[in-house]
């Protein structure tokens, strides 16, 4: 069977009020103007946060060929946005979000897409100054400063979007029509995977102290973390690998890939999670205790409750490094496990089939028991960048927050922070698994265990250890 898609701010009310009142400022009819022109009253001005990297595509997605405004760009290395500030040259250019916050002020929205560790601090205060955000994935490097950015988001009536941006794709709306029309029935196992890292972890913290890059503002980007001296480890990039600064695979890809799942079968916060991770070894061939970096490669297990859409309760298995599940007996032995990409996947195991995609949610396909099999032709893609993930932001902020704090919005904080506080929930499995209390004259690993999670007061309930990792504490000077 194949299946194809069905092909206030206050600056804006000012000039819209001023025009009415015969002040002196017109606005032209976008009519007039012709077809595609966006009249100035209708722009965003927006500010970029992080500008290398997945910066650079995210300041193109919501400036989306001029409908927007690319007033500031800030960047605590200049080197790394340079292609960004060429393309945008009239735009005032920062190193420290704080200074930007505090001097520019025609200000309507914000992107960030910096390391894992300054994304809270950075969201609150575009937040608390009424801006609208826009922030990557993981919305958050700890599960507390989700619920806080979750809270302050309706608190202050803003317009939000965490940008895992396969959640706006077609191939993810297909999967919700196929579970909703009852296809495969209730699920009670799911499996997620990917080949991340693709950075190094699982490797001793550096001590050397090279010298630092030309111009980057160190104490800055290392913001709320704890302090360490520059080294090429951290930044540019690797800094996923650390614990100081990133959130490991599962922090980097879960919400990729979890996010089918969990917006599919309506999952909540889970109640247990368990983990193992691959081992390091000296040349001895002893294990090495590596505290800093996250771990080559995990193994994780998320136990979630009966939603109102699944009526079976649903053990999510979670592999990266490399690891992956066993080829189902339902789907044939030539065929690959997630869509048509083996290295990143996800398979849903319901009563009647399995359903499976790739990364984003791309390429869906059912499997059912009698046999057949469903695929769902998203080739006809949405002509927007990354399915029109940003541009849809972009268009609510200029509704207002009213107006869309009820919309669809795919990944709106109220959604993307449960989801964030899940897949990070796992991470305390990960991080807890070596934890090492003394023990007669040497140490046990007393973290090898299964975790019991207290979602609504963000907590695990036996094993207090653990609960060191819910909120970070942050270095002297910094806070929410």
């Amino acid at each position: 069977m194949m299946m194809k898609k069905n092909n206030p701010n206050s600056r804006r009310s000012f000039i819209k009020n001023t025009a009415l009142t015969g002040i002196g400022i017109s606005i032209i009819p976008r009519h007039v103007m012709g077809k595609g022109f966006v009249p100035p009253s209708d722009k965003l001005n927006i500010a970029v946060v992080g500008g290398g990297g997945k910066g650079y595509s995210d300041a193109l997605n919501v400036w989306n060929k001029g409908t927007s405004n690319i007033v500031a760009i800030c960047d605590v290395d200049w080197n790394q946005s340079k292609r960004l500030m060429e393309k945008f040259p009239n735009a005032a250019k920062y190193k420290d979000f704080r200074k930007l916050f505090d001097e520019q002020k025609d200000i309507d929205a914000v992107t960030v897409s910096t390391p894992d560790h300054t994304h809270a601090v950075i969201a609150i205060s575009a937040i608390k100054s009424g801006k609208h955000v826009y922030v990557q994935k993981p919305l958050t490097h700890s599960i507390h400063e989700a619920r806080v950015l979750t809270e302050a988001a309706n608190k202050h009536k803003v317009v939000t979007q965490m940008g895992n941006q396969g959640a706006s794709g077609e191939g993810v709306k297909q999967m919700i029509k196929w579970f909703d029309e009852g296809i495969i029935g209730n699920v009670s196992k799911v499996h997620v995977w990917t080949n991340r890292p693709v950075w190094p972890q699982g490797i001793a913290t550096p001590i050397e102290k090279p010298t630092i890059l030309d111009g980057l503002d160190w104490d800055t980007w290392i913001g709320p973390a704890q302090w360490v001296d520059y080294h090429p480890l951290y930044h540019p990039f690797k800094w996923r690998g650390w614990w100081n600064f990133g959130t490991g695979a599962l922090g980097d890809m879960g919400c990729h890939l979890m996010d089918p799942p969990y917006r599919v079968l309506g999952l909540g916060y889970p109640t247990e999670v368990e983990s193992s991770v691959g081992a390091i070894f000296k040349r001895d061939w002893s294990p090495e205790y590596l505290p800093d970096s996250c771990p080559p490669s995990s193994r994780t297990q998320l136990k979630f409750p009966v939603s109102a859409k699944n009526k079976s309760e649903v053990t999510l298995t979670w592999t990266d490094g490399g690891l992956r599940p066993f080829h189902p007996d339902l789907i044939p032995a030539d065929h690959p496990i997630g869509g048509n990409d083996s290295a990143n996947g996800v398979i849903m195991i319901g009563e009647k089939g399995i359903m499976t995609c790739d990364v984003y949610g791309k390429l869906p396909k059912v499997y059912l028991n009698n046999g057949d099999l469903l695929t769902f032709d998203d080739s006809e893609k949405n002509s927007l960048p990354e399915y029109g993930h940003h541009v849809s932001w972009v268009e609510a902020c200029k509704e207002g927050y009213d107006k869309t704090k009820h919309k669809a919005l795919t990944s709106s904080f109220n959604y993307a922070g449960p989801l964030t506080e899940s897949i990070l929930m796992g991470n305390l499995a990960i991080r807890s698994y070596n934890l090492r209390t003394p023990k007669g004259n040497g140490f046990e690993y007393s973290g090898r265990k299964k975790l019991l999670w207290d979602g609504e007061n963000m907590k695990v309930t036996n094993f207090d250890e653990a609960n060191q990792f819910v909120k970070r504490e942050y270095r002297e000077g910094w806070t929410l």
